[in-house]
């Protein structure tokens, strides 16, 4: 069976929906990373036989798990996550908060990162003008 198209309407509803290689595609993933959110229970598509088919709401669900995966979240908090926000937003404010915190979280821990690696950069400084330095007088 042909994979559905990105343009494909559901009779009932005129929803947009995805085939698994539109969304792999459309984000510059595997088919293979897609079923692994499905199997870990992240996205849900419904199933037409043996072919996945996904909704608007599942492509923005995957989103939102390739972002908080690109910053560094686990598994388990990206669940959390989507959990609190609900099938149809109904956990906004819970979810937000729960944002708020982890993202003040990471910005301190990417703060932190960023002083020692300045702290680090300086040092690297010193010694690579000082070994100029020293290299310079050996020679003169």
């Amino acid at each position: 069976m042909a994979q559905a198209s990105a343009s494909m309407k559901a009779d009932e509803t005129g929803e947009t929906l995805y085939g698994i290689a539109d969304l792999a595609a459309h984000f510059d993933i595997s088919q293979r990373t897609i079923r692994f959110y499905e199997d870990k229970g992240l996205i849900s598509p419904k199933r037409v036989g043996t072919q996945r088919i996904y909704t608007e709401t599942d492509r923005q669900r995957l989103s939102l798990i390739l972002r908080a995966k690109a910053i560094g979240s686990k598994l388990s908090e990206i669940r959390t996550f989507l959990e609190l926000f609900g099938r149809e937003g109904e956990g906004r404010e819970r979810q937000l908060r729960y944002v708020i915190e982890r993202t003040g979280e990471k910005i301190a821990e990417l703060e932190d990162k960023r002083r020692q690696i300045d702290e680090t950069l300086d040092e690297l400084r010193l010694i690579h003008e000082g070994s100029k330095e020293r290299l310079r007088k050996l020679k003169g």
